[in-house]
C-alpha cells in the first residue's frame, strides 16, 4: 500500500536552496551573453547610421562638386553643425544651397522655395539642437547654439524638446574633411594639415564639461593638447588616432586623406576611447 506521506512528500529547504542557487549561477552566466549582444546590436545600428550619413555626403559631393566644409567658425559654427546643414538644413526643412555655413540663419520665407530636400531621413537622423544637448556655462556662440548637430544612436542623455517630451539623445557625430591639396598631417600649423582637429573641438569641449572627465582626443596638457589626434613622428614616436598605420610614411598618413573622417563617442560616451565607431580604421 502507498504511503501517503511520502507521496505528498514537499521538497526540503536545502533542496530549494540549490534550486534556487542553480537558477541564480544561470541567470549570473546569462546576464553578460545579453549584454554583449545588446553592445553588438547597438554597435550595428551606428555602423548602419554612418553608413547612411556617407551615402548621403556622396550624394551631396554629386549635386555640389565636394563634401560639406567643416572649418570651425568665429562664432563656434563647428564641422559637427555644418554636416547637420548640408544633410539636413540649417532648421531641418532642407539644404539652402547659398548657404554661408557660417551659422547665421540664411532661412527665412524667401528662401523657403530655394532649399533643396534632405539628404537624410529625418525620423532617424538623431538631429539635436546644441542648446538642448548641453546646458552649459561653457562659452558658446549664440548661432552654435542655437543650431542642429547629428548625434550616434547610443542614446547617453535624456534631454526635452520644446513641447517638453522627453528623448534619448546621443552624442555629437564629429566631421572633418580632409584637405586634399595638403600632403602633411602633422605640419607647422592646422591650416596646412590634411585634417584640423580644431574642425569638431566644440562638441569635445562641452562633452568633457557634461561628463566631468577629460576625452582623449583632446589632451589636458597644453604641450600635448592634440598628440593623440595626430600621433607624434619624433622618437619615441606615437601613433595617431587618425593615423593610417599601414602606410609608412615619414610624418605619418591619416585614413581617407581624399575626402573625410566621421568618429563618434560610442557607448560610453567617451571621444578616443576603444568603443569609438568611425568611418575608418577598424
Amino acid at each position: 500500500m502507498m504511503d501517503l506521506q511520502s507521496k505528498n512528500r514537499a521538497f526540503t529547504l536545502v533542496e530549494l536552496l540549490t534550486v534556487m542557487a542553480i537558477i541564480t549561477m544561470l541567470i549570473g552566466l546569462l546576464i553578460p551573453s545579453l549584454n554583449t549582444v545588446r553592445r553588438f546590436a547597438k554597435n550595428t545600428k551606428q555602423s548602419a547610421q554612418l553608413a547612411s550619413i556617407g551615402a548621403a555626403l556622396t550624394t551631396f559631393r554629386n549635386d555640389y562638386g565636394d563634401y560639406p566644409p567643416s572649418k570651425m567658425e568665429a562664432g563656434d559654427y563647428c564641422g559637427a553643425h555644418k554636416l547637420c546643414e548640408a544633410l539636413l538644413g540649417q532648421d531641418l526643412m532642407g539644404f539652402y544651397p547659398e548657404t554661408s555655413w557660417s551659422g547665421i540663419a540664411d532661412y527665412n520665407p524667401v528662401t523657403a522655395g530655394q532649399r533643396v530636400g534632405r539628404y537624410l531621413e529625418l525620423a532617424t537622423a538623431n538631429a539635436f539642437r546644441t542648446s538642448d544637448l548641453y546646458n552649459t556655462a561653457f562659452p558658446v556662440g549664440a548661432d552654435a547654439l542655437a543650431a542642429f548637430m547629428l548625434c550616434d544612436v547610443f542614446g547617453s542623455k535624456t534631454i526635452r524638446l520644446a513641447n517638453n517630451q522627453p528623448v534619448k539623445a546621443g552624442s555629437p557625430v564629429l566631421y572633418y574633411r580632409a584637405n586634399q591639396s595638403s600632403r602633411v598631417m602633422v605640419g607647422p600649423s592646422y591650416g596646412e594639415r590634411i585634417y584640423n582637429v580644431h574642425d569638431s573641438r566644440l562638441p569635445v569641449l562641452l562633452q568633457q564639461e557634461a561628463d566631468g572627465r577629460d576625452h582623449p582626443l583632446i589632451n589636458p596638457d597644453p604641450d600635448r593638447r592634440y598628440e593623440f589626434f595626430y600621433g607624434d613622428p619624433s622618437p619615441p614616436a606615437v601613433i595617431g588616432y587618425i593615423q593610417d598605420p599601414k602606410v609608412p610614411v615619414p610624418g605619418h598618413w591619416p585614413y581617407r586623406p581624399d575626402s573625410y573622417l566621421l568618429i563618434t563617442a560610442g557607448a560610453d560616451g567617451l571621444y578616443g576611447s576603444g568603443d569609438d565607431i568611425c568611418n575608418f580604421g577598424n
